[in-house]
């Protein structure tokens, strides 16, 4: 290794999961080419790489801000391209960082592209998803259970309820540092085959435990869901008190998989997915976008979750290239209905060419993997640079919505 190079993390190889960084290499020779590489292991043991070309200016410094990538992992200026573009290696494998008491370590490394890939320096970035003062308790209340996070300071505090199809404490965390009380709880488990229906019962009890907390200055809660949680989400606003503000991301309008009950009632029936409409894309991997059978047809008409009777106010957030289904079309059904109700209490957006899985900013990019209920591996849709400048927007929009609507009593 030379001792003459020298890799940056900028400002500091520590720094928040949703943080971005500056690359920089420096005392390289003039117009030197190099390979600048990072990989990362997930919680289940799974290796993600990426690398990128570069060819240094006439000082000998790369500026990953500054300069585009000649060939690699990703062509052309992108300051976080090496993150955003790790991949597996193993394929249709989901990045897993759902602990929040253990950073996303990165390591990146420098090497000679002319001298048989010799490493010329190396760095580690350290990516945490508590901020320092955010306190992280583990909850098992009645019948849900999940993790809670409380920013330091005395408060009061907005609350929010995040739903997460399977338990993860990613979002939930790093929502705590900007100023928000988080009970992250998930929808459903990893064992799936033997799940018949789903109760907001539990979720009820989340939402009031939440209230309860001594930071909290809220009267009602924010929730944010995404997918399958996000259905459940529109369910709690309609038939549950307590829900000022909802964020659904990449959800259907309907009741989607598994029947609903409330207070030992089926209130809703599941809208159905045509297993036969799953349409072959590239080897062992499919296009689940037109599966789920169509909510607007009057069968299933009785699945549609009925959201104008809920007060509450709504962020939809769709995608354009979303492979898992037509979220795009179920916003603006719901977005028809409100209005048809005479209601103004939402707003959306929808990105061009990014995906399903919208993710807090800077994380790898998901091409494909596994889906929990159709048993396969699908493509969840989306262009890596657009989905990841989607990421960045929506997290800034999301923290904007949760202050506008949840506050705190004076």
């Amino acid at each position: 290794m030379s001792s003459q190079v020298r890799l940056r993390l900028l400002p500091s190889e520590r720094c928040l999961y949703d943080k971005p960084i500056q690359v920089k290499v420096s005392h390289l020779k003039s117009r030197q080419v190099v390979s600048i590489k990072a990989s990362s292991t997930d919680e289940r043991g799974v290796l993600f790489s990426s690398s990128a070309t570069y060819r240094a200016d006439g000082n000998g410094e790369i500026d990953l801000v500054r300069d585009a990538s000649l060939s690699g992992s990703y062509v052309g200026v992108e300051p976080m391209g090496l993150l955003t573009t790790l991949k597996p290696n193993i394929v249709n494998k989901l990045f897993v960082k759902d602990k929040a008491l253990e950073p996303h370590m990165v390591k990146f490394s420098v090497h000679d592209e002319e001298e048989q890939d010799r490493m010329l320096a190396e760095a580690t970035n350290e990516r945490y998803l508590m901020a320092d003062g955010v306190s992280r308790v583990s909850v098992e209340e009645g019948n849900f259970h999940g993790a809670l996070f409380t920013p330091p300071g005395k408060g009061p505090f907005p609350a929010v309820l995040d739903l997460c199809t399977m338990m993860s404490e990613k979002r939930a965390a790093l929502l705590a540092d900007k100023g928000f009380v988080v009970l992250t709880v998930p929808v459903t488990h990893k064992k799936t085959d033997n799940l018949k229906m789903i109760h907001l019962d539990p979720f009820e009890e989340a939402i009031n435990f939440l209230l309860q907390q001594p930071k909290v200055g809220s009267k009602r809660i924010g929730i944010i869901s995404r997918s399958k949680s996000a259905d459940v989400a529109l369910s709690l606003a309609a038939f549950v008190p307590g829900v000022e503000a909802v964020v659904w991301i990449s959800g259907c309008s309907a009741n989607t998989v598994l029947p609903l009950f409330y207070k030992k009632k089926q209130i809703l029936p599941a809208l159905m997915i045509d297993m036969e409409k799953l349409i072959p894309a590239e080897s062992g991997i499919f296009i689940a976008k037109y599966a789920m059978h169509d909510p607007l047809k009057e069968e299933n008409r009785a699945t549609l979750i009925p959201i104008e009777q809920a007060n509450t106010h709504f962020l939809f957030v769709a995608s354009e290239d979303d492979l898992n289904w037509d979220s795009n079309i179920y916003m603006m059904e719901m977005m028809e209905r409100l209005k048809r109700h005479g209601k103004k209490n939402f707003e959306s957006v929808c990105y061009p060419r990014a995906g399903h899985l919208l993710e807090p900013p800077y994380g790898p990019f998901c091409h494909s993997s596994f889906h929990i209920f159709l048993k396969t591996a699908i493509l969840w849709g989306g262009v890596p640079r657009a989905h990841v400048a989607a990421e960045v927007h929506l997290w800034k929009k999301i923290q904007e919505f949760l202050r506008s609507h949840v506050t705190c009593e004076e």
